[in-house]
């Protein structure tokens, strides 16, 4: 399945920094994203652009998750000739990242 029935997101940027958050619809299915959306997904999705570390940080009380892209940006918005300089398609791109099905047998779901 695709990330995107499960959540939906939302970028930021600075510098040469991509920032993007995936935000479960349920809060019944943060589980099974933070076992299938790791760093390390992450960065293997994007590895065509990404030059830097992916670092994820885990916000279980809203919900969310926030990957941290270093070197993501081309440049950063000043240098860089992307047309999305800011980096604003790469939170639809992560949603298109493939996860296992959520099935009540997943060892990540506590339900």
């Amino acid at each position: 399945m695709k990330l995107r029935a499960l959540a939906h997101s939302r970028t930021g940027d600075k510098g040469n920094t991509s920032n993007i958050s995936v935000i479960a619809y349920e809060a019944i299915d943060f589980a099974h994203l933070e076992a299938h959306v790791t760093a390390e997904r992450v960065k293997e999705h994007f590895r065509d652009i990404v030059t830097g570390d992916v670092v994820r940080y885990s916000l279980p009380g809203i919900g969310a998750l926030n990957f941290v892209l270093k070197g993501a940006l081309g440049g950063g918005v000043t240098r860089s000739l992307a047309l999305d300089a800011h980096g604003k398609g790469l939170g639809s791109a992560l949603l298109d990242l493939e996860i296992p099905d959520r099935t009540r047998a997943d060892p990540a779901d506590p339900n």
